[in-house]
């Protein structure tokens, strides 16, 4: 019997790799110039770019988990104050990242996006794990059901004459009516959030699969069975996911239920293959730098964000045009060494390189920004 230990390094390392994947896809040289597995579907379907978002909140419900053993896994009032703050700080970290820089001449807040990636992950943090130590298991369980088949229903039931379209979507309704055109994200060239409010609800669920894989691994002491039981339950969970998709599109913009079941099962089965590879098989050296990652990863992420926006704005002549400082990076230095393609996704490479670097300084020093 192999037994489980009181830190996961497998953990450590999913969610290093996690965040060194967002990182990657979040910072191509050129958008025009981007290889189909590292940008998201473009409406339906889910390449290994979307499954980046999804795997994260699986993992902070997996290390919620271990986080509230402190707590006898019971919502006090010491535990709740926790989480609101939490809460809180993460949501208001993400709207800085929006009006980032602060001081602008040209700034509009009757344009300002309230939502965003660090909000959604504020939200379904917070809400999944409030439901996570109020409810007992099975109760956990039927309302994660409850509220998968109940978002299908409210889409499908009440969205356009294509419900599960762009244009047509109950998400886009909702995020209309509550935040206003003004206050949403605009790349697809109408109002709509992909990080809307209502679509926040099926993220929950997320998270609380993640918390259930966090019950499973703290449950069983054999690391050999919780690995089977990760890929038997990862494996159903994808199918059924995908079976569902068949009905209700997988589709990461409006995260859809089959799209929760579908990469949660995924993340299931890569987190049971990482606790074989490292806790079992005992290569944890190997993943060192993922690990670096992962100890820092709100950090990071947030940094590498607000660093993207920096040389955005910084200014260069460029054969007589004037361009970002992001642009003249790529078209003096990388696209020129590598090409268009592989040009935009060295520099992507670079960026994740680089930030691996001031993480490792921070991990050396014992540096841990955590909130």
């Amino acid at each position: 019997m192999v037994k489980i230990t009181e830190r996961l390094v497998a953990l450590d390392a999913f969610r290093g790799a996690t965040i060194a994947l967002m990182i990657l896809v979040n910072n191509p040289g050129s958008w025009n110039y981007v290889y189909t597995p590292f940008d998201h579907a473009e409406w339906n379907g889910c390449t290994p770019t979307d499954l980046v978002f999804p795997f994260f909140l699986f993992i902070v419900g997996v290390a919620m988990r271990y986080s509230f053993r402190r707590y006898e896994y019971r919502l006090t009032g010491d535990l709740l104050k926790k989480i609101v703050k939490r809460m809180i700080i993460i949501f208001l970290v993400g709207s800085a990242m929006a009006a980032f820089p602060f001081i602008r001449q040209d700034w509009d807040w009757s344009h300002f996006r309230i939502m965003g990636v660090l909000q959604r992950i504020s939200l379904a943090y917070g809400f999944g794990a409030i439901l996570a130590v109020s409810l007992k298991p099975k109760t956990r369980w039927i309302t994660s059901g409850i509220i998968l088949i109940g978002y299908w229903l409210a889409l499908w039931l009440f969205g356009g004459p294509d419900p599960f379209s762009l244009e047509h979507n109950l998400v886009r309704k909702i995020d209309l009516a509550v935040l206003g055109a003004g206050h949403m994200w605009h790349g697809k060239g109408i109002p709509f959030d992909p990080e809307g409010l209502f679509s926040t609800l099926p993220a929950i669920v997320t998270v609380l699969l993640g918390y259930e894989v966090g019950v499973l691994i703290q449950t069983k002491t054999d690391k050999l069975e919780v690995v089977k039981d990760l890929f038997a339950l990862g494996a159903a969970w994808g199918v059924v996911g995908w079976i569902w998709g068949l009905v209700f599109p997988i589709n990461k913009s409006i995260w859809t239920s089959s799209y929760v079941l579908y990469t949660g099962g995924l993340a299931a089965i890569v987190l049971g293959a990482m606790i074989w590879v490292i806790d079992i098989k005992g290569y944890k050296k190997a993943v060192q730098p993922l690990v670096v990652f992962g100890m820092n990863s709100i950090f990071v992420f947030t940094a590498s964000g607000i660093w993207g926006r920096i040389i955005l704005k910084i200014k260069y002549n460029l054969n007589g045009e004037v361009v970002s400082g992001y642009t003249y990076l790529y078209e003096t230095v990388f696209r020129p060494l590598a090409g268009n393609y592989n040009g935009s996704l060295l520099f992507a490479l670079f960026h994740v390189f680089m930030w691996w670097l001031v993480v490792r300084w921070m991990y050396k020093n014992r540096i841990f920004i955590k909130i």
